[in-house]
């Protein structure tokens, strides 16, 4: 125990990293199991928990460009033999994620799986990561500017509506638009190339982040600068609409969480009374996974339907399942070590040797 104990809090891990990803994933679970308001006002209380909506997900995605960052040399990219062999194992594990995420969509289950689409920005991102920070840094800003001004046309293609539509649209992942999304991923690769670890890029990190927040959300108040549909779709700053102000504001949101997590990190306290969170941050794809099975489990034995979301909800789920991934993962950390998933997708990417013999580890 002492040793798997060490393994999470020792200088090897960035446990900021590790709590940002827990609380992505426990928003995740809220998104998915509560019934939360349709807004998000900063001057209303009540509407507070609408802030999983969305957000939870950007910042699972931002987390997945840092983790691609960390693995592929942090600070500086890694020499081309060895980033020619981490890209490779980046590929399997991208392949293995694909293949697990349409089995999670297979089991009926009412939410947009979003491993489909994690496993295709894993590969849109691959190019990216012989770049320095600064230029993946302003990629992501041309990136996230654009696309929005695109997104709404893309989603309107007749493709969609096509018999297979829905279908498509579950394989691609198209809830989170890689189109649009691979911007979010390449802020967190880029943060990895600035020196995640390092004081000064945290605290940058957390002002930039919060005047972003402020900017897009404050922008979200006014009226589009133009009339119409595709204008207000363009200025939107909903949940998973693709605007750009959603982009801006929530961008700048998961950016300033990340800071916060790093910086409050810092502290031994916060590290230990954390531990259960950065437990299951430290093995994300284990908590998401066993979150949406248990769910199929009890929704097949009690409702009789998987895709009912509203009976499944009316069992209150949250707080239970919420509660015991927390204590598994955390028992798990403690007891046995990396998650089974994690252990399983390490084990797939050794069918790529390394050029110095050691395989690349994602942070958690």
């Amino acid at each position: 125990m002492r040793t798997h104990w060490k393994r999470l809090n020792g200088p090897q891990r960035i446990a900021g990293v590790d709590l940002a990803r827990g609380l992505a994933i426990i928003g995740m679970f809220a998104a998915h199991l509560l019934v939360t308001p349709e807004t998000w006002l900063w001057s209303d209380p009540g509407t507070w928990l609408s802030i999983v909506d969305g957000r939870s997900s950007i910042l699972f995605a931002t987390l997945a460009g840092v983790s691609i960052g960390l693995v592929t040399g942090g600070r500086s990219p890694l020499a081309p033999a060895l980033m020619s062999g981490a890209r490779q194992r980046l590929m399997v594990r991208a392949a293995a994620l694909f293949i697990l995420g349409i089995l999670l969509v297979l089991t009926g289950v009412p939410v947009f799986v979003i491993l489909p689409a994690y496993a295709i920005l894993f590969f849109l991102a691959l190019p990216f990561t012989a770049l320095s920070a600064r230029a993946v840094l302003c990629s992501a800003v041309v990136i996230a500017v654009v696309m929005p001004f695109v997104q709404p046309w893309l989603n309107s293609l007749d493709i969609w509506a096509d018999p297979l539509g829905e279908e498509l649209s579950a394989v691609l992942g198209w809830n989170y638009p890689f189109t649009l999304w691979i911007a979010f991923v390449l802020a967190g690769l880029g943060i990895a190339r600035s020196g995640v670890t390092r004081l000064v890029v945290q605290v940058r990190m957390l002002v930039v982040g919060a005047v972003l927040a402020v900017i897009g959300y404050s922008l979200a108040e006014l009226p589009p600068p133009a009339s119409g549909e595709y204008w207000y779709l363009v200025w939107s700053a909903a949940p998973h609409s693709s605007g750009l102000l959603e982009v801006i504001g929530t961008g700048g949101f998961v950016i300033a969480v990340l800071a916060a997590c790093l910086l409050i990190c810092r502290l031994d306290l916060v590290k230990t009374v954390s531990f259960p969170l950065r437990a299951t941050g430290a093995m994300p794809l284990t908590a998401y996974t066993a979150q949406l099975l248990v769910w199929a489990i009890i929704a097949l034995l009690v409702t009789g339907d998987t895709a009912d979301l509203y009976a499944f909800r009316a069992l209150d789920p949250f707080w239970p399942l919420t509660l015991a991934i927390l204590a598994a993962c955390t028992l798990w950390s403690l007891f046995i070590g990396r998650g089974p998933l994690e252990w399983a997708l390490e084990r797939a990417s050794r069918i790529v040797p390394s050029a110095t013999g050691r395989v690349g580890r994602l942070e958690g």
